[in-house]
């Protein structure tokens, strides 16, 4: 699991940017889950399970403008 964090935090931004268009943004929502379980936060998991759920409606924007600026996923941990 951290191999598939650290490979997803090594990418180059612009594949991250890309990874966060509408469609394919649910990629960061396996993410997030993915580092919540690792790092295990059960309110991380149970918002990583929702945010698969609603990820291509509410977070591509959000990802987008994070990715931009921060160059990460915004997330709680």
């Amino acid at each position: 699991m951290k191999d598939m964090i650290n490979a997803f935090d090594n990418l180059p931004q612009w594949l991250k940017i890309v990874l966060a268009l509408p469609g394919l943004d649910i990629v960061w929502a396996v993410y997030r889950l993915c580092r919540s379980i690792d790092k295990q936060n059960v309110l991380g998991i149970v918002l990583g399970v929702l945010m698969i759920l609603i990820c291509p409606i509410i977070m591509w924007l959000v990802d987008i403008i994070t990715l931009v600026v921060y160059n990460k996923v915004l997330w709680i941990d």
